[in-house]
């Protein structure tokens, strides 16, 4: 789909909920113009004028949506930037491309479960997920058959109830999971929020989404890869002297490369990795 036709300016989808406070900052440090009242605001769409517009040099609108729409909208030339968890990307693999990673919202998603669980009482393990498709993709990568259970909300709960052996669910602390009882198996992939863009936009306003990603880039590199300056989410492996990663997970949830010769060069930001053991081994 095109661009979003406001000219030269941007119209950028930023995620609500609590990676939106990081991902302002982020923008603040790049120079970037970004609406004064922040993430206190209510409104949805939020104008902001060239000359406030900061390093971009463009006239900038942000949009307030749920995280798993921002890669919708963006996709459909609805708007033209957007920041999105690579778990969302990977789940529901739109095509838009993914320019940078920005390291905020530091996470993984993994599979879990009760450290020591029942005695299996169905043929095929099941597996409770907000996350179906990519738990579907991991698992048939492997050549492993589950049942994929969509939940939307409190996964832990699952194994806790015998609705599923385990479940595959975004993790930060595992604090969660450790005081409902549950172990964390397996890394999917680590996480991170990305800026993504459409990619009639890639083309049609290259000088200013150049600019755009330049700005954020800028910010990422000088604080060693992680624009929160903190380090990446440490993993089972990390934590427990687990075994290696391995990098065989195919799933991408955004499209890179040369971006239609716009002249913005998508980075080529880590795919998803695997940790661990077979499923219920």
């Amino acid at each position: 789909m095109g661009a979003s036709g406001r000219g030269d300016g941007l119209r950028i989808v930023l995620p609500k909920g609590r990676v939106l406070g990081e991902a302002l900052q982020l923008l603040r440090a790049a120079k970037i113009g970004v609406p004064p009242e922040g993430e206190d605001s209510r409104r949805l769409i939020i104008d902001v004028g060239r000359e406030a517009s900061g390093a971009v040099g463009a006239p900038l609108q942000f949009i307030l949506a749920k995280p798993v729409d921002v890669p919708i909208y963006v996709e459909d030339g609805a708007a033209d930037l957007g920041i999105v968890g690579k778990d969302v990307l990977l789940e529901l693999e739109r095509d838009v491309y993914e320019l940078l990673d920005l390291g905020i919202g530091a996470c993984r998603l993994s599979v879990a479960g009760l450290g020591a669980p029942l005695p299996p009482t169905r043929s095929m393990p099941r597996v409770a997920t907000k996350y179906p498709r990519t738990a579907r993709r991991f698992f048939a990568a492997r050549g492993e058959q589950v049942e994929i259970i969509a939940l939307s909300g409190s996964i832990e709960l699952a194994p806790l109830l015998g609705l599923a052996e385990r479940i595959v669910d975004i993790v930060s602390t595992g604090r969660t999971l450790r005081e409902n009882g549950l172990q964390e198996f397996e890394v999917i992939a680590p996480i991170t929020s990305r800026l993504i863009a459409n990619r009639a936009s890639l083309r049609l306003k290259a000088d200013a989404v150049g600019r755009f990603q330049a700005a954020l880039a800028a910010v990422v590199s000088s604080a060693g890869g992680t624009a929160g300056g903190g380090a990446p989410a440490a993993s089972p492996a990390d934590e427990r002297g687990g075994p290696a990663v391995r990098p065989d997970f195919a799933g991408d949830g955004a499209r890179r490369g040369d971006a239609d010769g716009a002249g913005v060069r998508p980075e080529s930001a880590g795919d998803g990795a695997v940790l661990g053991r077979p499923f219920g081994r």
